[in-house]
């Protein structure tokens, strides 16, 4: 698979994040705002590119540069794949620089939180943003900006192996809740229940006739294996790992696989652990 390395930073004034109006060669292409990102040469180090980029593209120099994540997501084209790799780094620049765009941009500004959410942005900025740390958008309010929808995936197995369900959240690009439940699967490990909760979350969304997804879940590795950084050396997951990568390539046009953190994952983990509580429920009844 090919790999495409980028750098990326963030400009802050005054509480508002710097985004760029990128160009387009045709007026027919949509116009979509992004944050500054520019390639690595060959024997630059990703500081030197980031620095370059934005001296070369906005027309200011950086004066601080510090590393805060590192973002991987990957592009469809039809059944060809891109898995896309951000370094991202918080920028600092003279007080009185201006921004002068290159002809890369027609335009530039410092957003607002309610702006974010209805400006058209492209899919490398979202998937950046979307892992921000230091509140520029909180989930709950960010997922209205993304141009698609996005949907949540949990699994829960109780002992590890144990009794284990699934859950999903899906929520459409204006913010709407399109779609939420769970499942109980059986006896099964929570890798297994994870793994087992992204097939429910992509069926679902292939039932909506979703095109542009954000399958967003809170385990690490999981996320990291679909985005193809870590290989996977269980062999009862590489039939589901098989089948959700085929069901990907085949019905969506974008999608990226974006890892959150617990408590920004809260619906879909209350949806598989309700699955098991009701399939518990049921047997008392019986």
């Amino acid at each position: 698979m090919k790999q495409r390395v980028r750098v990326v930073g963030i400009l802050r004034e005054d509480g508002e994040i710097l985004l760029m109006k990128r160009r387009t060669g045709r007026s027919a292409e949509p116009v979509f705002w992004e944050l500054p990102t520019g390639k690595i040469k060959f024997g630059e180090q990703p500081e030197e590119a980031m620095a370059r980029t934005v001296l070369e593209y906005l027309g200011v120099e950086v004066k601080e540069l510090k590393l805060t994540d590192v973002v991987t997501f990957l592009a469809f084209s039809g059944v060809s794949q891109m898995a896309n790799l951000y370094i991202v780094y918080e920028l600092g620049v003279a007080s009185a620089a201006k921004i002068r765009p290159s002809e890369r941009y027609s335009a530039y500004k410092f957003m607002k939180r309610d702006e974010l959410s209805k400006a058209r942005i492209d899919d490398a900025t979202s998937a950046v943003l979307e892992l921000e740390k230091d509140e520029v958008v909180a989930v709950g309010n960010y997922r209205e900006s993304v141009n698609g929808a996005t949907v949540y995936v949990d699994g829960s197995s109780r002992g590890n192996p144990g009794p284990a369900g699934i859950g999903y959240y899906i929520v459409g690009e204006d913010g709407e809740v399109l779609k939420r439940g769970g499942e109980f699967i059986g006896f099964a490990t929570s890798r297994v229940a994870e793994y087992y909760a992204l097939r429910s979350g992509v069926e679902q969304a292939m039932e909506l006739g979703l095109k542009r997804v954000r399958f967003v879940g809170d385990n690490l590795m999981m996320i990291n294996q679909m985005n193809g950084i870590y290989k996977i050396k269980n062999r009862d997951l590489l039939p589901i790992y098989a089948d959700i990568r085929d069901k990907v390539a085949k019905n969506f046009e974008a999608v990226s696989f974006v890892h959150v953190k617990r408590d920004q994952n809260e619906q879909a983990d209350e949806e598989a652990n309700l699955a098991i509580d009701r399939h518990f429920d049921r047997d008392v009844l019986k």
